[in-house]
């Protein structure tokens, strides 16, 4: 279900749509890992972290992110005020313990890491290590799921060299961006990872990297969400709200500096 999501709905992202699969369907047929999966979603806004984050949780729970065991925490509405930071990592502490205790199978979702106050996440470090037990409790089982837009500028220049180079984005692989986005994450001072000890200690299992996306990719998801509302196909209305997006570097245009993001506002317009 997890793979036939993606590829019906994500545009784009073939990295994402290889690395996720194969790390949460390995990760839930395995009856004895040794810590908890931590996936890190790094990109552009509008790329699709959010969007993947809520198809991960339809395919584990029935009640998709409205499950009462999946846990949504976004930086700048939980985490606001850099004098609590000693407060907030205790309230985070307690609030995994508390629900995975009730469900080993919990799935935690952080949004906007590069907002958030650098250290805090320092303290779930005991929860993504490999103990067994602590006081009792197994986290193995639990998914922890950070999103970030930190990154998204070496992600950018990966794309552009093989763009440059006559090479297409789908032979951009994981090993060409991931050791390069886990150090740029690391001495990002603007993000929530900054000299975090859950990369230093190489406790994330995977930084996935989603790719800026082009014209057509934008087109794509127009087409999609118009479907989705049961409108009357217009392909001009479709290619002017593609034209009507704004795409960078200013000279060649190649990608859309909102991915996505607008798509559903730019339709109200259109279709009032």
């Amino acid at each position: 279900a997890l793979q036939e999501s993606l590829e019906r709905k994500l545009f784009g992202q073939h990295l994402v749509k290889k690395v996720v699969v194969k790390a949460v369907r390995g990760f839930l047929n395995n009856t004895k890992s040794k810590k908890p999966l931590a996936l890190s979603l790094h990109g552009w806004t509008g790329t699709g972290k959010n969007f993947v984050s809520k198809i991960v949780a339809e395919s584990i729970y029935k009640r998709g992110l409205q499950s009462k065991y999946v846990h949504q925490f976004v930086a700048t509405l939980h985490f606001p005020h850099a004098h609590s930071i000693d407060l907030y990592k205790d309230q985070l502490q307690s609030w995994i313990r508390g629900n995975v205790s009730i469900c080993p199978r919990s799935l935690f979702i952080f949004d906007e890491m590069d907002k958030m106050h650098a250290g805090l996440i320092d303290s779930i470090k005991p929860f993504l290590d490999y103990y067994e037990l602590l006081d009792g409790v197994s986290y193995r089982q639990a998914i922890f799921i950070f999103l970030s837009n930190a990154g998204a500028e070496k992600i950018t220049e990966v794309a552009l060299d093989f763009w440059r180079n006559g090479r297409t984005r789908e032979d951009i692989q994981l090993t060409d961006i991931q050791n390069a986005l886990s150090v740029s994450v690391f001495n990002n001072k603007n993000s929530g990872f900054w000299h975090s000890t859950l990369i230093d200690r190489n406790l994330i299992d995977y930084f996935v990297p989603f790719l800026p996306l082009e014209y057509k990719h934008v087109k794509m998801c127009v087409r999609v969400e118009i479907e989705s509302r049961g409108y009357v196909m217009d392909e001009d209305i479709l290619t002017r709200i593609a034209d009507e997006m704004t795409y960078f570097p200013r000279e060649e245009r190649i990608y859309s500096d909102k991915g996505c993001k607008t798509v559903d506002a730019k339709l109200d317009y259109y279709y009032d």
